[in-house]
């Protein structure tokens, strides 16, 4: 098969990885970092071109978009879509994802557990937030937030009002979640595969820090999940829509809570600390399912 990874940075673990497990099953795998690509818009068969050349002849997309990039690498990979490139995930179930009020607003929907959350723009009453959240400590996040930028406990109910309002001075969009104590800093990130949670890491982090985030400092080591955190993290990957993604869970009193679904999870922290091969499931998954023209939305999402 014709593989494209679509991802800027070539030399990162998870790409490398992908490439070489690709490789290893005699796939050719070719790098497309999505900023240098530009479309033809208007053309009556649709067109990507990168470096000067067409690109033509995929079997399927392996899409890794960067978060603070999301909307002009899906607009990239909604063009692969209309030209009847398969995509291990869609455009749209990535967009949507990336959307944390619209992708909490859709589990909940569906009936996946979720901490108690508010949403809120407008903070002249930050008492009344710290409430509808369970009272303090609560957790306060910009809604743009990535790997643990932008989080912050409120650990008493002045200190979360201040944070609600120092976020309200410049007028952004805020999550109030309730603190899940009992997870002690730490939470699961599944990875899932298809209809498969095919690796899990219980995340800890730093000393002070409730943050898990490998990112921030925070360790990883694997984990056995229960039947519950195994049927959660898949539901919450098909609610989004999406055929891989990592799904972070918080073990509370009234079960597994998730918490984030990650639409391009990272692999090294998971395959070291499992020893599991999930760049190799990630092939396996494309082998089995893409075919061409196959795309659910067609790029119209």
């Amino acid at each position: 098969m014709k593989i494209a990874l679509l991802c800027r940075n070539a030399d990162l673990y998870s790409h490398k990885r992908i490439v070489e497990a690709g490789k290893e099953r005699g796939h050719d795998i070719q790098i497309v970092n999505h900023l240098r690509c530009y479309i033809n818009i208007t053309a009556h068969r649709p067109e990507i071109y990168y470096g000067g050349e067409k690109l033509e002849g995929f079997d399927a997309i392996i899409p890794r978009i960067g978060a603070s990039v999301t909307f002009f690498g899906t607009a990239v990979l909604r063009q692969f879509e209309m030209m009847g490139v398969w995509p291990l995930n869609e455009s749209v179930a990535i967009t949507r994802s990336r959307d944390k009020l619209r992708s909490l607003q859709l589990l909940a929907r569906r009936g996946v557990g979720l901490p108690v959350t508010v949403f809120a723009h407008r903070t002249s009453d930050p008492e009344t937030l710290v409430e509808m959240a369970g009272g303090a400590p609560v957790v306060i996040k910009l809604l743009e937030g990535t790997q643990g930028i932008g989080v912050v406990l409120g650990e008493t109910p002045k200190s979360a009002e201040s944070i609600i309002q120092a976020f309200g001075g410049v007028k952004t969009n805020i999550l109030v979640q309730e603190f899940v104590k009992e997870a002690g800093g730490e939470d699961i990130r599944c990875l899932v595969v298809g209809d498969k949670v095919v690796a899990s890491m219980l995340r800890k982090g730093r000393e002070g820090d409730f943050r898990s985030n490998l990112h921030r400092g925070g360790s990883a080591s694997s984990v056995k999940i229960t039947p519950a955190e195994r049927a959660t993290a898949v539901q919450a990957a098909k609610v989004m829509g999406l055929n891989v993604c990592g799904v972070d869970l918080l073990r509370s009193n009234h079960g597994p809570v998730v918490m984030e679904v990650n639409s391009s999870p990272g692999l090294e922290g998971v395959e070291k600390a499992t020893g599991k091969d999930v760049a190799g499931n990630i092939i396996e998954f494309v082998e089995k399912f893409a075919t061409p023209g196959k795309t659910r939305t067609k790029g119209k999402g």
